[in-house]
């Protein structure tokens, strides 16, 4: 099974190059399969974390990247958990 952690966070004014900078210097404990940092308009920083759960544990929780120090962000970070169905 394969969970995806999404992790966004939208920059403090004139703070987004520091926010993006924080995000890629984060790594979460463990490996993950796969990682994707991105930028968006509004000063917004996304970065998608792939893990490989064991098939038989509904409740598995990867690691998560940590909150930004607050003056860094305009507004509490979002994460969002999600298991793959497959591709098509």
């Amino acid at each position: 099974m394969t969970v995806a952690v999404m992790w966004e966070a939208r920059a403090a004014e004139g703070r987004a190059a520091e926010l993006l900078e924080f995000a890629r210097a984060q790594r979460p404990a463990g490996r993950p399969l796969r990682r994707e940092t991105f930028s968006a308009p509004g000063d917004r920083v996304l970065v998608i974390t792939w893990w490989q759960a064991p098939d038989d544990d509904a409740a598995f929780r990867p690691p998560e990247l940590p909150d930004p120090p607050p003056e860094l962000v305009a507004r509490p970070v979002h994460r969002w958990r999600f298991t793959s169905l497959g591709t098509d």
